[in-house]
Order: structure tokens, then C-alpha cells, then sequence
């Protein structure tokens, strides 16, 4: 550990090169740290490849800049953010652990946590997700990474190697925990996977692959989409026919020289034209999403689950209360799906993967955050996304959010006793695979669902 300036660093060694952290508070974060090579050039639209080694100690301070992508359409819940994207040098992880961590030898168990983002936006760098309390609480190591979306991720062309990019990128990070994280005073052999919405229908693909289900110990799934199925690859086929004649990349050419040649710019305007011209009311899907049968993805998760490819790992899954009107509150036209969007979308499919988990004997935790805003004139409620300031204690960051509209002295008292409650049962599942005084789930049983509110 070293001083500059009034602030402390310390330096880790990872199998690429050594990289400088900074203390904060209780915590030590690295940021930015490269998990495979930029995705530029030839490695446009091909799977993630090695990050080449570096000689100097790599400062760690910042992270990394978001891949490439367009506004989210949540801005208007979660606030809105200043784009930060550049795919040269986006493909990074952030490490947050205990100060002490790195030092004292000590193996403690990890989550890896994957943004959302409906697979079209988001970063694990922002401030939204830092990890450093939630590590600092738990004493645990906390992950985030970028992972490429939208086109960049799940455009699908298999014959140039362009099939679920995204998810082929959450792999390498899993490798790269294995390969390099008990540097950081984490422990390999006990990582847990989670995340919120997208996040959290990756982390499921992950632990059920085949290829990536050895890796995982624990599953944590916050607002998991699981009422939409995989994108069938004849489907993908025709919104790639599609998006290339948008792009004005004709029959007959070299497609991946083509996509390479073109501004990042130029492939996103071509993808909000797609969503445009594919955009129905009520449906949530992104023009491009997990493909089934491409890597990450071998088969259904009905099928995955019946194969007992989740059994023995304990589950923490849940919802938010009023999930859908985070996409239904600011449209008139679709305000009365929004009931009807939060059970089929969001509640229906983590109830149905709880009660299979719970009924083969399997520790499983089921909650539902209430929380709604003091001040709330859209009728969000708790929204989708609402719990993700309680759970990383990241009240700050959500300067313009509806969702914490109205929190004075007292209300922000509240909300954070509110942020500490769940955090710390969310760690101790990270931990140990049990939530302290929580009783675990039993299949088709409300009374069972812990709630946060």
C-alpha cells in the first residue's frame, strides 16, 4: 500500500500486469481493469479474445468507458446519464473488496453482478453499481463488468462469429474471476452470479450453461425478465437481414468487412431504426437478445432446469412490487398493461423458477420490494429498478431519479436503514448461502416471500 496526495493505493497483481488501486472508506476498488481485448477493428463482431500484458503498474482508478450504445429507455426512472461509450478500451471489470482484503490472505467468497439494461444499454462502470460499501458491508468481493449490447452484442450473423457476443463477453469475466480474483482476496471457488433485469436472465443463463455452470456456487436474480423467451434463431435471422438493409450493406459482400468498415455511430442510429419499425405496444422486447442454440445459450431454461443444471446451488430471487411501470407510467396508451406486464414479464417466471428450485430440496429466498418514492406523481410505486440505490447505498448517484423523489431528513434516515436491511441479507447470501433469520422459501407459499418496505 502506498500514499499519493492523501490517497491511499494499493497495487495487485493479475495475469496480465499489475494494476493500481484506491482506497475508499472501507473498501479498496479497482476500476477498469481489461478482461479481454478491445473489440475494435477485426475484433468487431467476434468473440472476446486476450487482452495483450502490460509492463508498467496500470492505474485503476477510473473506470473504464461504457460499449458502445444508445439512451436508455429507463432515463426517466433512473435519471439520465451523460454518454460515456467508446468501444476502444470497453471491455473491463471492476473490483470492489474489503480494505483489507488484498493483504491478509484471506479467501472470501465473490459476487460477479451484471447491470441491466434490457440488453441494449447500461455499464458496469457507472455509479449506479459501485460496489465498495456492499463489499465493505459484507466483507466480501463485489465485480461488475461491460458486457457489448444491443448490435455490438447480439446481432446475429453466426457465419462471421457474431452470436451472442454478450453473452460470450459475462463468460470471459467468469474466467477471468477464476484466473485472477483471489489476487484481490477473493475466493474462486465460492462465486456467486447475479444481477437486476437483464442482468439477472444472464446470470441464469450462466449458471445453467454447461460451459460456465462449474463456476458458479450461488444465484442472486433481481427482476429477472423471465416471461420473455429466448429469441429464436430464425427470428434473429430475419432482424439481422433486416438491420443490414438499414445499414445499406448489400446481398453478396463481405458482411463482417462491411460491419467492421462502419462508425459505431452509424450501427446504433441503423438499431434505433430496427426498434422503431419492430416496436409493438406491450412488448418489451429489444430487437436483439439472447439467441437459443448459440453459446451461452444450448438450451431452454424449462429444459435446464428439468436437467437439474441449478440443483445444489442456492437461489436468492425477487422482484419489485410495481415492476412494469417503469416502461407503462410515461405512456397513456399502455398504462392498463401495467399490472398485466409485471406478473407475465417479471413475477410469474421467478415464482415458477423458485417453486422448481424449493421442490427439489434446494435453499431458496423469494423477496418483493415495496418501497415506493415519498413524492411519486407518475404512480411509480416500486418500480422496476427501485431497489438497486438500497442495494449498493448509492443514494447519490441518483440525482434526478423519480424513484427516490422526496426523501428528506427523515425519509433518507429511512431509506437508508431500508438500503442497509437488504444489502446485508443480500451479502450474507453472497457469504454463507443463507440469509441470516430469513426463512427460506417453500414452493407456492407467500407467506414465505420476504418483504422489503
Amino acid at each position: 500500500m502506498s500514499t499519493v496526495t492523501g490517497i491511499e493505493r494499493v497495487v495487485v497483481e493479475t495475469g496480465r500486469g499489475r494494476v493500481r488501486g484506491v482506497v475508499e472508506g472501507g473498501a479498496v476498488s479497482f476500476r477498469g481493469i481489461p478482461y479481454a481485448a478491445s473489440p475494435v477493428g477485426e475484433l468487431r463482431f467476434a468473440p472476446p479474445r486476450s487482452h495483450r500484458s502490460w509492463t508498467d503498474v496500470r492505474d485503476a482508478a477510473q473506470a473504464g468507458p461504457s460499449v458502445p450504445q444508445a439512451a436508455s429507455r429507463l432515463e426517466k426512472v433512473q435519471g439520465k446519464r451523460v454518454p460515456d461509450w467508446n468501444e476502444d478500451g470497453s471491455l473491463t471489470a471492476n473490483v470492489f473488496a474489503p480494505r483489507r482484503a488484498p493483504a491478509d490472505g484471506a479467501a472470501r467468497p465473490v459476487l460477479v453482478w451484471w447491470h441491466g439494461g434490457g440488453f441494449t444499454s447500461g455499464s458496469g462502470g457507472w455509479d449506479w453499481y459501485d460496489g465498495a460499501r456492499l463489499a465493505a458491508l459484507g466483507d466480501i468481493v463485489v465485480v461488475t463488468a461491460n458486457y457489448r449490447v444491443g448490435p455490438l452484442g447480439y446481432l446475429y450473423l453466426p457465419h462471421i462469429g457474431a452470436a451472442n457476443l454478450g453473452a460470450q463477453d459475462q463468460a470471459a469475466v467468469l474466467r477471468w474471476v477464476q484466473d485472477n480474483i483471489a489476487s484481490f482476496g477473493g475466493d474462486p471457488r465460492t462465486v456467486t452470479v447475479g444481477g437486476q433485469s437483464a442482468g439477472a436472465y444472464s446470470s441464469l443463463m450462466l449458471a445453467l450453461d454447461p460451459a460456465t455452470n462449474g463456476s458458479v456456487t450461488r444465484v442472486l436474480l433481481q427482476s429477472g425478465p423471465f416471461g420473455l423467451h429466448p429469441q429464436d434463431p430464425h427470428q434473429a435471422a430475419e432482424h439481422a437481414a433486416a438491420y443490414l438493409r438499414l445499414l445499406g450493406v448489400p446481398d453478396g459482400t463481405d458482411t463482417a468487412r462491411a460491419l467492421r468498415a462502419l462508425p459505431a455511430e452509424q450501427l446504433l442510429d441503423a438499431y434505433g431504426r430496427l426498434s422503431a419499425q419492430l416496436a409493438v405496444p406491450g412488448n418489451a422486447a429489444p430487437p436483439m437478445y439472447p439467441v437459443l442454440g448459440a453459446p451461452g445459450l444450448p438450451r431452454t431454461r424449462q429444459q435446464a432446469l428439468a436437467d437439474g443444471a441449478l440443483e445444489g446451488k442456492p437461489l436468492l430471487i425477487g422482484t419489485t412490487r410495481d415492476e412494469a411501470t417503469a416502461f407503462t407510467a410515461f405512456d397513456p396508451g399502455v398504462q392498463n398493461l401495467t399490472a398485466v406486464q409485471t406478473d407475465s414479464l417479471f413475477r410469474d417466471g421467478s415464482l415458477e423458477i423458485a417453486d422448481h428450485h424449493a421442490a427439489g430440496g434446494n435453499t431458496t429466498y423469494v423477496y418483493q420490494f415495496d418501497h415506493a418514492p415519498a413524492e411519486d406523481p407518475y404512480g411509480l410505486g416500486a418500480t422496476h429498478c427501485a431497489e438497486l440505490p438500497f442495494l449498493f447505498h448509492t443514494f447519490d448517484a441518483y440525482p434526478e431519479s423519480p424513484v427516490l423523489a422526496g426523501a428528506g431528513a427523515g425519509a433518507a434516515d429511512a431509506q437508508r436503514a431500508l438500503g442497509h436491511a437488504f444489502a446485508t441479507a443480500v451479502a450474507e447470501f453472497v457469504a454463507t448461502g443463507n440469509a441470516g433469520d430469513w426463512l427460506p422459501y417453500a414452493p407456492a407459499t407467500a407467506a414465505r416471500i420476504r418483504h422489503f418496505g
